[in-house]
């Protein structure tokens, strides 16, 4: 698998002046693109298509082979290693994820085991293989997992929520339980994530993504200490594996996302990307931060709100990517131009002078 050249992603990461930031989009494989589409009506489960190997590696490479991005991520699920873990989910197409019962109770928390993912999670050595075979060297292939508060925060209130009124009870009424389940789930988890770089992924995001609905002292209690302890334990096995942190409605919590020991923050769309520099200082690399409903715009808009992005970025560290996932009904060909334009530019800049 080992080519010639460093991805330039990861040339990114590592602090090399290029003449362009790096580009991919979360969720860049799915709902947006029609060869997707039509590939779901044939098979309408997502647990099939996330973890039948063709499947997503076909998947995967759909938005490669139309956009060339800088980084191919695998299609899978945050979810998806929480079956070997001992607690089942079903993914219900327009519902979302359903984890039924929910976990609520000491003994169920007890009943959890460590997830052995060479039992549980085969297919993920054949996807991350395949697809670092596939691409070769010429772009970054990416694997990632759930955070433990977000994680916990699906198996507590057993579906999506708006207020997450059942987990946060939890957290002040039964701290120690919430306390046991996140420590269980963030020991799991780092062991997903070194199995993933041993399989082939060359970068890791951490999905955080309802840890921005915490206040800064309870982020400090129930998401931090569990981030740290995920990405310390990969750092101790895999200590040059760039790892990227996301969380949804960061704003508020920029600084203490810099104190996981992530390589990367990437940064939504709620605060200016000069500002994120700012507070999390000329060391961190940084990703994002285009608002996803750019999209639906005019194509002039995108260029100029993605000039506006590589501007503010400073150049080196940064990954062009947007501040949330791809949105369903996006236009496909306004997603091609958003690429064609981060891919050009350093020319449409300079043609700006």
């Amino acid at each position: 698998m080992a080519g010639e050249q460093t991805p330039y992603l990861l040339r990114a990461v590592k602090g090399e002046k290029l003449e362009r930031p790096p580009v991919w989009m979360m969720r860049q494989a799915g709902r947006y693109m029609k060869i997707y589409r039509d590939l779901r009506e044939k098979y309408p489960s997502f647990r099939d298509r996330s973890e039948n190997p063709d499947l997503a590696i076909e998947i995967s490479m759909q938005p490669y082979h139309a956009f060339k991005p800088d980084g191919v991520i695998m299609f899978s699920d945050i979810l998806t290693p929480l079956p070997g873990m001992g607690i089942d989910f079903d993914i219900v197409e327009s519902k979302g994820p359903v984890i039924d019962p929910p976990i609520r109770s000491k003994a169920q928390v007890d009943a959890m085991r460590p997830l052995d993912p060479e039992e549980s999670l085969p297919f993920i050595k054949t996807i991350l293989n395949t697809l670092r075979s596939e691409v070769d060297d010429h772009t970054t292939v990416l694997g990632f997992v759930g955070s433990p508060w977000t994680l916990a925060a699906y198996a507590v209130e057993g579906k999506s929520s708006k207020n997450y009124s059942v987990i946060k009870g939890m957290a002040f009424n039964e701290p120690a339980l919430l306390h046991q389940l996140l420590g269980n789930i963030a020991d799991s988890i780092a062991t997903y994530v070194r199995y993933q770089i041993d399989c082939g992924a060359q970068v890791v995001q951490l999905f955080d993504s309802w840890a921005g609905q915490l206040s800064p002292m309870d982020y400090d209690t129930f998401a931090l200490p569990y981030q740290k302890r995920v990405i310390d334990q990969v750092k101790q096995t895999h200590p040059d594996t760039p790892i990227i942190m996301y969380i949804s409605g960061s704003a508020g919590v920029l600084e203490r996302m810099a104190q996981t020991g992530a390589d990367i923050v990437s940064v939504d769309w709620t605060v200016d990307i000069t500002e994120a520099r700012r507070r999390l200082g000329p060391d961190m690399a940084i990703q994002g931060n285009i608002d996803p409903c750019i999209l639906f715009g005019s194509k002039e808009t995108i260029t100029s709100r993605i000039i506006d992005t590589v501007k503010k970025a400073e150049g080196a560290r940064h990954i062009l990517n947007l501040g949330h996932g791809i949105l369903p009904g996006t236009p496909e060909e306004n997603a091609a131009h958003f690429f064609e334009t981060a891919k050009n530019i350093h020319e449409i800049i300079a043609a700006e002078k």
